[in-house]
């Protein structure tokens, strides 16, 4: 599956549930969809907080998709060609020295 189509699926699931809507009780806005996108990917590393063992994979699978799709809501609202983005920051991360 493409971007553009998870990116649809995802706006798809979005509206099903009226937070695109004024007034919607969650807001679809970029802050918004920035601190959720930060509050998932701190859920992420909850999973590896007091051991180096393997989280259970369908725990972190979930967690995985949750800051993809914010990530993706966030791209889209905001107008970033995520694809184009990832691929720029790519080239330019080849002409740095770490």
């Amino acid at each position: 599956m493409q971007l553009q189509e998870l990116t649809q699926r995802m706006h798809e699931f979005v509206e099903s549930r009226g937070w695109y809507r004024p007034g919607s009780p969650r807001p679809q806005t970029p802050r918004n969809l920035a601190a959720s996108l930060a509050i998932e990917a701190a859920e992420v590393l909850e999973l590896y907080q007091w051991g180096e063992t393997q989280p259970e994979p369908g725990a972190l699978a979930d967690e995985l998709a949750d800051v993809t799709l914010y990530l993706l809501q966030l791209a889209s609202i905001s107008g970033v060609d995520l694809e184009t983005a990832v691929l720029a920051k790519l080239d330019r991360n080849y002409g740095r020295s770490w």
